[in-house]
């Protein structure tokens, strides 16, 4: 620390705010025993030198957030043993029972650390197909020795759109015009059918509005494609739920039953037998893969969780989930703090609709806790995801820091304007009211200045509106690709 200037002495306590930052978001797991990055289907189907493996070795790297800082560990084969590998996401564990039999019911989801980052700042794939917000979750029952598991995904649209936060609340998604899109688009459900299988895309997005283009392209291209292996179907989560119609999800459960049954679930006997495994995999998405996207797995979860009880004799014919009111709360209460986890880790606040995922229906305590969620994810969007982008790309390596660097590009020179306009605009807006407070002789001159300091704040306010994009807080270590 006694070589470094004073200007890298100022950057150093920023860095280590950023790895503050990254470490203070809850959903770091690890296990020294269990090798939390893969599915159980994943680990049943290897073989056993697989299983000899150290877990730093054997791990999934797209679920493991500490690789940058093992990477030393990974090349010393002898000290493998002292490197746990940490994944982040959201666990939770409960002990039920139904019937009086006693099992296990744990859901696991796993944020993967590749095009890691924020809502505004993250949207897409890269160039090797790697999706935005992409977390595999995974539900899993134990009974009496047998272990059933049903997996989803969730990820960003695939293809190469941004959306860069510009003071509005609803920033236009743009398409990029420049970039082979099929190639990218390929290669993720490439790797998608060889680590899943068989895919069954459930797109949610709305299907008007500056939404429509996201969701006609995506189809366009899957049915460019023309993969048997991949399958798609659209359905417009607003348009179908408007007015409280939370009812008409059933339409498109009923929709996706028999892909359902035909994908199954992965499910192994009490003497290590594989009886049945999973064949498939929906793939959900909207705009953020959080609310929308929560609310969907969690009805898919329920019907595979259905089918497994019912089969492991916890549930007797014709005996539904719905009707058992103790586990029904834990179900619903673990998969609310699951898409509420999802949600701080990529869009800063806790998630929307959860009212819903806990109590099966939409209150209105729920509506004005979304509205409020919204606007922190406004405020966080436009004025400290920067920040937040910064620290996950220093935190995964993608950027390092140089100490010959002569200049940190933490250090970005601002234009007078991003001083001068929000001044003016608050001073002409204060002089604005004074004039109403404080009335002239006659109401012409007040109306006068009124008009007049009124006319300076409405426009200030306009040229910073139309110059948006200025005056959000970006990222300043990685430049990501400008796709608008």
């Amino acid at each position: 620390m006694l070589h470094l200037t004073d200007i890298q002495l100022q950057d150093n306590k920023v860095f280590l705010s950023m790895l503050s930052h990254v470490l203070s978001v809850d959903g770091f797991y690890f296990s020294t025993t269990y090798d939390l990055t893969h599915t159980l289907q994943r680990l049943a189907n290897t073989s056993p030198e697989f299983q000899e493996m150290s877990l730093l070795e054997r791990a999934d790297p797209r679920f493991v957030w500490n690789g940058h800082l093992l990477r030393e560990f990974a090349a010393q084969p002898e000290i493998h043993r002292f490197a746990t590998p940490v994944m982040h996401g959201f666990i939770t564990m409960h002990s039920c029972s139904i019937n009086g039999k006693c099992f296990d019911w744990l859901l696991v989801s796993r944020r993967s650390c590749f095009r890691a980052g924020v809502r505004y700042y993250v949207r897409g794939i890269d160039s090797e197909g790697h999706a935005a917000n992409f977390v595999e979750t995974e539900q899993i029952v134990h009974y009496k020795g047998s272990k059933a598991s049903f997996v989803q995904t969730r990820g960003s649209i695939p293809f190469f759109w941004s959306q860069r936060p510009n003071l509005k609340y609803k920033p236009k998604p743009q398409i990029s015009k420049s970039v082979n899109h099929m190639d990218g688009f390929q290669r993720h459900f490439d790797s998608q059918i060889i680590s899943y299988g068989k895919q069954m895309i459930v797109n949610l997005v709305n299907q008007k509005g500056s939404e429509k283009p996201l969701e006609q392209t995506f189809a366009k291209m899957v049915n460019s494609m023309a993969n048997r292996m991949v399958r798609y179907v659209a359905f417009d989560f607003h348009k179908e739920c408007s007015r409280m119609r939370w009812d008409r999800l059933q339409i498109l459960m009923d929709q996706l039953a028999e892909q359902q049954d035909e994908f199954s679930y992965f499910l192994v006997d009490s003497d290590g037998k594989i009886v049945t495994q999973q064949e498939g995999i929906f793939r959900s998405n909207c705009m953020d893969c959080l609310d929308r996207t929560n609310v969907i797995q969690s009805l898919l979860a329920r019907r595979s969780l259905q089918a497994q009880l019912q089969r492991l004799g916890v549930l007797h014919v014709g005996q539904r989930i719905e009707e058992q009111a103790d586990f029904e709360k834990i179900y619903k209460n673990a998969w609310a703090d699951n898409a509420n986890a999802c949600a701080k880790q990529y869009a800063g606040t806790g998630a929307l609709k959860t009212d819903y995922t806990r109590t099966g229906k939409r209150t209105q305590w729920g509506l004005i806790m979304d509205g409020w969620n919204s606007l922190i994810r406004y405020y966080k969007n436009n004025f400290s995801d920067g920040f937040r982008q910064d620290a996950i790309d220093l935190f995964l390596g993608n950027y390092s820091v140089d100490e010959v660097e002569p200049a940190s590009p933490l250090h970005v020179k601002k234009d007078w304007k991003f001083l001068a306009l929000p001044i003016i605009m608050v001073v002409a807006f204060s002089m604005c009211i004074i004039c109403l407070l404080m009335a002239g002789d006659t109401w012409t001159e007040t109306l006068a200045y009124v008009l007049f300091w009124g006319s300076a704040s409405f426009g200030t306010f306009a040229i910073i509106l139309y110059n948006g994009k200025d005056f959000v807080d970006a990222p300043k270590l990685v430049q990501k690709e400008k796709m608008d």
